[in-house]
């Protein structure tokens, strides 16, 4: 059962556990069109483990999306298996909670019910997690705007709030897929810290899709690189920087050289774009 109260920030995370919580072993897919079969990701073999902040970075159409919608149970691998907490995965996992790229936040609902959208599908206790999305609203600094509406936030504070809505009933795993692509630079600086800020303070594990090599960087303790599709890998980089991390450590000539040598994947494959 999840616990019902979010881990205040004044009490550590666990310490990184070696033990993997995600599992994929000989994991592909295709899709079949009337044209004929599209391979998407070719064989995948790797593990998360948990309390881990892993990062994918690839070029466009190389099976980034593909591949988190198949952890979290919103696609079917065409082989291998897939599996999270020892289960092998064939449905959506109530243990993982999903932030894409665009907030979805429901117009006519106030922030803190758009918070509360995954309690009222799983049936939890009202009054118990109501608590946890008071405590995440205030985290994050919405705790003013709970009862705003998501037309008179801005962009970073949206996209907050979808990330409270997907940590409010309380998963181990939360699979981020280019959370931040659609913010201006500004905000998506500091939307990264922001975000390592709750994954330190939770001590969840995070899968995250990007586009930017520096934000892989700052944010993962490890990054997977992914070649072109179809998409596989081609190289996985430990990120040895000391956490908490601030916006500075983009100077720090070990990002600069870890960034540079992700980089040049890229250039041998033509770009990110």
């Amino acid at each position: 059962m999840s616990r019902p109260y979010l881990r205040l920030a004044s009490e550590a995370p666990a310490p990184l556990s070696a033990s993997p919580i995600i599992e994929m072993r000989g994991v592909s897919k295709t899709y079949r069109t009337r044209d004929g079969d599209v391979p998407s990701l070719k064989p995948i073999d790797f593990t998360i483990n948990e309390g881990e902040f892993l990062v994918v970075v690839g070029p466009s159409g190389c099976g980034k999306s593909t591949l988190l919608k198949m952890v979290a149970g919103l696609l079917p691998p065409s082989a291998g298996e897939i599996r999270v907490e020892g289960r092998t995965i064939t449905k959506p996992h109530p243990g993982v909670g999903v932030v894409f790229q665009q907030p979805l936040l429901l117009p006519w609902r106030s922030v803190f019910a758009n918070v509360m959208m995954p309690v009222e599908v799983k049936g939890l206790d009202r009054t118990i997690y109501g608590r946890r999305a008071t405590e995440l609203l205030e985290m994050t600094g919405l705790g003013d705007f709970a009862n705003k509406y998501p037309w008179q936030l801005s962009g970073g504070m949206q996209q907050r709030a979808s990330i409270c809505r997907a940590l409010v009933h309380d998963p181990k795993i939360v699979l981020m897929d280019e959370p931040f692509g659609a913010l201006d630079a500004m905000t998506r600086e500091k939307m990264n810290v922001e975000l390592q800020r709750i994954q330190s303070t939770t001590g969840k594990t995070v899968l995250f899709i990007t586009h930017s090599i520096p934000e892989a960087v700052f944010l993962a303790d490890r990054v997977l690189v992914m070649s072109e599709r179809p998409g596989t890998i081609a190289a996985v980089y430990e990120v040895g920087l000391e956490r908490p991390r601030t916006l500075d450590v983009m100077a720090d000539p070990r990002f600069v050289a870890l960034t540079q040598k992700i980089r040049h994947h890229f250039y041998a494959q033509g770009g990110l774009d």
